[in-house]
């Protein structure tokens, strides 16, 4: 695996407008020698693979905050929303936390895993344990109403959208 160096002479401005359109660059930052760049498993992955930098466990029924020994710089109008990797769900029942990163954050980047199952689940240095998926935002001006638009579903809630306004439903 490589990944391109850019030089720390090199000056770069990531919350200028319109360079995520222009220029988009993942930028990574090992802090350690234990920190590895982030890999897609795949050519069409929509996730980079997160690793961890430490040996760990997660508690049966608890959590555990895991290193990656990195941080990034993400384009602006994106965030990386961090996610489970889904054999790591279907398998052992472990699930992801405070998944939201910031094009301005510079941070290291640790992973915050739950373990739904009853039994301990050991993280290995080196393990994928995470990916983060980079997402383009929309960041509109907050604007106070008095009133909201008028939609067909209106103010229900949770479970109302199984055929609302006459709308059968099939299976």
């Amino acid at each position: 695996m490589t990944a391109e160096t850019i030089s720390k002479k090199t000056k770069l401005t990531l919350e200028s407008p319109g360079l995520a359109d222009q220029n988009p660059q993942f930028l990574v930052k090992l802090l350690s020698p234990r920190g590895r760049v982030p890999t897609r498993g795949s050519a069409l992955a929509a996730g980079y693979d997160l690793y961890a930098s430490a040996d760990g466990i997660v508690p049966a029924r608890g959590s555990a905050m895991i290193p990656t020994d990195i941080s990034i710089a993400l384009p602006a109008d994106t965030y990386g929303r961090v996610a489970a990797r889904s054999g790591m769900a279907t398998k052992h029942s472990i699930q992801t936390g405070a998944g939201v990163v910031d094009s301005d954050y510079r941070g290291p980047i640790k992973v915050l895993l739950f373990n739904c199952a009853d039994v301990d689940y050991a993280v290995s240095e080196g393990d994928r344990i995470a990916q983060m998926v980079v997402e383009r935002i929309v960041t509109p001006p907050v604007l106070l109403v008095e009133e909201l638009p008028d939609t067909v579903r209106g103010e229900s809630g949770f479970g109302s959208t199984g055929g609302f306004a006459g709308v059968p439903t099939t299976i």
